[in-house]
């Protein structure tokens, strides 16, 4: 009977030099294989994200190792007590797990669900959400109990098919029809004056967004974690801009953010996109979305592509990405299964 790699976690505080020269070559393969039209980050910048993550989550990983050299890595995610988004996603565990293709149908993707099992456990996790966008990723969660709750779309945008007449268009239409209304644009970073105030619209903002069928808590933002965030990306030579539209009474009522990563030349990510219930009709959706665009084209004119991720049932964003251009590049699907049936299957 063929041997199974040993199983151990990997903590970024106490690793060696040989203990992250092993990651660094995994995470590369998995890059390869896995997405090989993304950028692959660099060791100093993938060691800075480990030492340095979110202090409002655990950040846990393992490794499977064979001999020198690692397999398969397991990464889990919850949110840590004091949070305050624990009491609404005390339940939560994301957990994912990636297989080397040479060592596929050995059973190493079953082997992590001991240790998600305890991790549930030492947490009090009652739930685990997990991810798939190939056949065998999907196989294997619907084979450990898992139901897709919700369907992604990543999508991306090439600049140089972008109609920039329509964009210049969009601007102009979102300022006719909310008189009064102003954009604004913050490079770099959301200053400290305007800080708790966007924090708290962007906290209303993100809990519009659609979940379809997925379990999930609040979300809530604060000028803290913005803070954090802030300094996390400085470090990894990393930017974010961020623009919001100010309704005629001055409240914000719509923001959009995109970050630059110093190491991927001519790419940009955009992140989350919201509009208010209140304000929605008037287009202001187009409106901050391409004065963003235009804004990147100024910012870092070497872009050459924007990859950005929409739930799969928003239909209103995924409309306005397709007439910028987006176009599909893949499908996440989200799993969601519960401790004791995971336990049983």
């Amino acid at each position: 009977m063929a041997t199974m790699p040993e199983l151990t976690e990997f903590v970024p505080e106490q690793a060696a030099a040989e203990d992250w020269r092993r990651y660094h070559a995994f995470r590369r393969r998995q890059g390869r294989e896995w997405r090989p039209a993304d950028p692959i980050a660099p060791d100093d910048i993938a060691e800075t994200r480990l030492r340095h993550g979110d202090s409002s989550r655990f950040e846990l990983r393992w490794q499977a190792t064979e001999g020198h050299e690692i397999v398969s890595m397991l990464e889990a995610e919850a949110i840590r007590p004091g949070s305050p988004e624990y009491e609404t996603n005390r339940h939560l565990l994301y957990a994912f797990a990636y297989v080397l293709g040479a060592h596929r149908r050995r059973g190493l993707g079953r082997a992590w669900v001991p240790i998600v099992l305890e991790l549930m456990d030492r947490l009090g996790a009652t739930i685990v959400t997990s991810s798939a966008e190939d056949e065998a990723g999907h196989a294997l969660l619907r084979e450990l109990g898992g139901e897709p709750r919700m369907v992604e779309r990543h999508s991306r945008l090439e600049m140089a098919g972008v109609d920039w007449d329509m964009v210049a268009a969009w601007v102009r239409e979102g300022e006719e029809r909310s008189p009064g209304a102003r954009l604004e644009i913050h490079p770099d970073r959301v200053p400290d004056a305007v800080l708790a105030e966007y924090a708290e619209a962007i906290t209303e903002l993100m809990n519009t967004m659609p979940f379809e069928g997925l379990d999930h808590g609040d979300i809530v933002v604060t000028p803290e974690q913005s803070r954090e965030w802030y300094a996390r990306l400085a470090r990894t030579a990393s930017v974010v801009h961020t623009c919001v539209v100010r309704d005629a009474d001055g409240a914000i009522v719509a923001a959009t953010d995109v970050v630059k990563r110093g190491y991927e030349p001519g790419l940009v990510h955009q992140n989350f996109t919201g509009v208010h219930p209140r304000v929605r009709g008037r287009r202001i959706g187009r409106w901050v979305k391409a004065a963003m665009l235009r804004h990147v084209l100024a910012a870092h004119p070497d872009t050459v592509a924007i990859v950005t991720e929409n739930a799969g049932s928003n239909r209103w964003m995924l409309a306005i990405n397709e007439e910028l251009g987006f176009r599909r590049e893949r499908i996440v699907t989200y799993y969601q299964v519960e401790r004791d049936r995971l336990a049983g299957a």
